[in-house]
């Protein structure tokens, strides 16, 4: 399978969790010119912003590793650019969702 398969694959895994939760699936796979977001949801009036990261293995550490300063700050970027373009002024939350072949690990607030 290719990785896009893969990837898009972990991303319906994280929707599919964050929908058994409660949270309102309000895009996938998002994106822009300059930015992409992989799901946005909401839940109790808060606007969730999720990276999704799937690892294969975690001999190179797990998916929440590869969350780096630079794919924060894409993300804030990517987030701001969705809120200003959507009108969204509430609430709004940055997370990481890491995703191994037997499924979502977990997901993280990032702050």
């Amino acid at each position: 399978m290719s990785t896009v398969g893969v990837g898009r694959e972990a991303e319906d895994a994280v929707a599919a969790h964050l929908s058994g939760v409660g949270h309102e699936i309000v895009e996938q796979n998002w994106r822009s010119r300059w930015c992409e977001i992989d799901v946005i949801s909401r839940y109790k009036g808060c606007v969730y912003f999720t990276e999704v990261k799937y690892r294969s293995s975690s001999r190179h550490g797990s998916g929440y590793d590869y969350v780096t300063s630079k794919k924060l700050k894409q993300m804030r970027f990517a987030a701001e650019f969705w809120l200003h373009n959507s009108g969204w002024t509430g609430e709004c939350q940055l997370q990481a969702a890491a995703v191994t072949p037997t499924g979502v690990e977990g997901i993280v607030p990032l702050y």
